[in-house]
């Protein structure tokens, strides 16, 4: 009972929404042809995944965040780290960082299709971008903010730089490093759908526009929700992973 109790409270915002989607277009509060009922967009929904459109367009669009998001990690991993260490690293690559930070990623789409196209270089090369500082960013916080101590203690006993930068700041850096990840994450789903929009002949966001300039409403909400769906996967999949992975923190 107290599970179930506690299993309702937790998830009673999203059953509030989703009978309040269902019924303001059936009681005349929502325009049906604008914002279909629930139930209709799942039946949408259903035909979707029957007819294999959702497949075929959800495969090229988890491609290119994986590959974009792994490109950032591989790339941002080193490089906020040794900024962190290596202060001509830092001189150099700082400012730029500073730089690009505020700046609206999405703006970037016009002129990477016009370097790069239509094809999944444009998207992928977006999501990189975008996540790419986040990730630099914590973990250049997360090795600067490693306690003094243990870089004397290592120091002491004779270790070099790159030692110590594997061996003690980055194991140490982890937490925020990790929590870096997991915000360019959620980001990467964002930057995702927001180049297929404008970019794409395929993918999610692209099947999201099409639906929409053709005015199938009901299956273009049903796409938002597979979309949404599977940033809230990645987030949970990812966040228990996290947690796994810093379990020897306690």
């Amino acid at each position: 009972m107290k599970s179930m109790s506690s299993f309702l409270l937790r998830w009673s915002p999203l059953l509030l929404l989703a009978v309040a989607w269902e019924a303001a277009p059936r009681l005349g509060l929502m325009n049906p042809q604008s914002l279909p009922p629930l139930s209709t967009v799942l039946v949408a929904l259903w035909g979707l995944a029957k007819a294999g459109d959702l497949v075929a367009n959800a495969v090229p669009s988890l491609l290119r965040l994986i590959a974009g998001l792994s490109l950032a990690i591989l790339i941002g991993v080193p490089l906020g780290a040794a900024m962190a260490t290596f202060r001509p690293v830092q001189v150099i690559f700082a400012p730029l960082a500073r730089a690009l930070y505020p700046m609206p990623k999405s703006a970037l789409i016009p002129v990477l299709l016009l370097w790069l196209g239509l094809g999944d270089a444009s998207k992928i090369t977006l999501i990189f971008l975008g996540c790419l500082l986040p990730i630099l960013l914590s973990a250049y916080n997360g090795v600067r903010g490693v306690p003094p101590r243990l870089i004397w203690s290592a120091r002491g006993l004779g270790c070099g730089r790159l030692t110590i930068l594997r061996e003690i700041a980055i194991p140490a850096a982890m937490p925020e490093l990790l929590a870096g990840i997991r915000s360019a994450l959620s980001l990467s789903f964002v930057l995702l759908v927001s180049s297929e929009f404008l970019m794409s002949r395929d993918g999610l966001g692209y099947l999201i526009s099409f639906l929409g300039d053709g005015g199938a409403y009901a299956p273009m909400f049903a796409t938002v929700i597979v979309v949404s769906l599977l940033g809230f996967m990645a987030d949970r999949a990812y966040l228990a992973w996290m947690r796994k992975a810093l379990v020897w923190r306690g």
